[in-house]
Parts: structure tokens; C-alpha cells; sequence
């Protein structure tokens, strides 16, 4: 019995590679994915980044959209912006990119504790 027989009755070769080349195609795209979001290279050629670089990319925009919701509140408080949907929106933004962070914070703490409570 070939290997391919083991698969069981419901399977063809065709459907075997077309599978095949579905996780082909998704492994390249998560791959490119994760090479936009890990950093950029330095001047070794190495890709720049990891943990503590994308922390400090994650809470530096955070930062930005607080800054930007609270110019844009500045400016309609002044005049200079009349649009009231813009305000909220920036303020929305901003609320969400914290709420965002702060579920990050929470899960690395858990996850941080439940590593201090394995037995060595």
C-alpha cells in the first residue's frame, strides 16, 4: 500500500497538492508579513528589532495618538477645528491604542506569573 493510500478514500493527489500550495502560498505571505512588522535592517544587514523594539514601537504610537487627540481637542477647543467627528474619532483612536497596550501589559504579566510558578 502506497503512502498515499493511507490518507483515506476522501483524498486525491490533486487535492493533496492543492493543499500543499495553499500553505505554501500562506507560510509567504506570513513571512512577509512579519518581515514588514519586525524592523528594518541595520548597518550589520541584520534585521533590527525584536521584543523590546516592537514594545517600544507598540507604546510610542500609542503616545502619537494621545498627542494627536489631544492637539485636535486643543484646536476645536480654540476654533481652529470645527469638524466635531474628527475630535471624536482622534479621541476614539486613542482610546483604543491605550485599551490595546493595556491588554498587551496584561497578558505578558500573566503570562510572565505563570512562568515564575513552574518548578524548576
Amino acid at each position: 500500500m502506497s503512502a498515499l493510500g493511507s490518507l483515506g478514500p476522501g483524498f486525491s493527489v490533486q487535492q493533496i497538492m492543492d493543499l500543499r500550495g495553499k500553505l505554501i502560498d500562506g507560510s509567504s505571505s506570513l513571512q512577509d508579513l512579519h518581515s514588514s512588522v519586525s524592523g528594518t535592517a541595520g548597518n550589520d544587514g541584520k534585521v533590527g528589532g525584536g521584543f523590546e523594539a516592537t514594545l517600544r514601537g507598540m507604546v510610542g504610537g500609542v503616545n502619537d495618538a494621545q498627542q494627536k487627540a489631544g492637539d485636535v481637542s486643543a484646536a476645536f477647543q480654540r476654533g481652529e477645528v470645527t469638524d466635531v467627528a474628527q475630535v471624536m474619532l482622534a479621541r476614539q483612536e486613542a482610546g483604543v491604542a491605550f485599551e490595546a497596550t493595556l491588554q498587551v501589559r496584561n497578558k505578558l504579566l500573566s503570562a510572565y506569573q505563570e512562568i515564575m510558578r513552574m518548578g524548576v
